[in-house]
């Protein structure tokens, strides 16, 4: 291996794993959002961060916005109007897909998928490295 110079001299060793991981993470800081005035008031970090992110994914439409990537959003299209064996399963995918993209969320726990008449409704414990937060998303249409 050839040495790099940088501004101190010669670089022989490389940082370890658990440096690089913790430099690489994205902050936590950002935009609050006033959901009900649709504006944006001041700052949140932290757990509150990861709670704004997830109802944000949630309510965003995959593929919709050419400004997020493919793979931000949720897929709500794909369980509306199914059977609610596959809505179910497929419910439990896709929610599990939009919010285990941040890196910041670790899991969801106690999942549980209810239906009522049209509506269904999605529950779960966001299991964060900020800690853990009840997550509730309520749909109808046909379900």
């Amino acid at each position: 291996m050839i040495p790099s110079i940088g501004k101190a001299g010669p670089v022989t060793s490389l940082p370890d794993s658990e440096t690089v991981s913790q430099s690489m993470e994205s902050p936590s800081l950002t935009y609050r959002m006033d959901w009900e005035r649709k504006r944006i008031t001041g700052a949140v970090d932290a757990l509150e961060a990861v709670k704004q992110a997830a109802v944000k994914v949630l309510q965003t439409e995959r593929y919709e916005y050419l400004i997020y990537s493919s793979d931000y959003g949720t897929e709500w299209n794909l369980v509306l109007g199914k059977d609610r064996l596959l809505a179910r399963a497929e419910l439990r995918r896709i929610v599990s897909e939009a919010l285990l993209q941040d890196e910041r969320v670790r899991s969801l726990e106690n999942v549980e998928i209810s239906f009522a008449g049209d509506n269904v409704s999605f529950n779960c414990i966001v299991v964060t490295y900020y800690g853990n937060f009840e997550l509730r998303k309520e749909m109808s249409e046909g379900v």
